[in-house]
Order: C-alpha cells, then sequence, then structure tokens
C-alpha cells in the first residue's frame, strides 16, 4: 500500500482538520452541534479520501 502522509497536500489536510476541530470547541452549544458537526465532517472527508 502507498505511503501518502509524508506528502504536503496530506499534512495541510490534517492542520485543517485538526485546526477546525479547536476552533468548533469554541462555538456555542447550538453552533458546535449543528455547524461544528458539518465542518469536522467535512474536514475528515479531505484527508480521507478513498
Amino acid at each position: 500500500m502507498a505511503r501518502y502522509d509524508h506528502l504536503p497536500i496530506y499534512k495541510t489536510a490534517m492542520a485543517l482538520a485538526v485546526y477546525l476541530q479547536n476552533q468548533v470547541r469554541q462555538f456555542s452549544r447550538y453552533d458546535k452541534y449543528s455547524i461544528g458537526s458539518d465542518l469536522r465532517e467535512l474536514s475528515r472527508d479531505i484527508y480521507r479520501k478513498d
């Protein structure tokens, strides 16, 4: 299986996902579970493309 976790685009996508996770933690309760869940899911989809 090919290794891709050393590629710059993967590192950038992972950094974006971590950044969004940290930002969503600061949202209000309503936004955290409505908008925040969408942001988290989309950021995970970026780096987990199969």
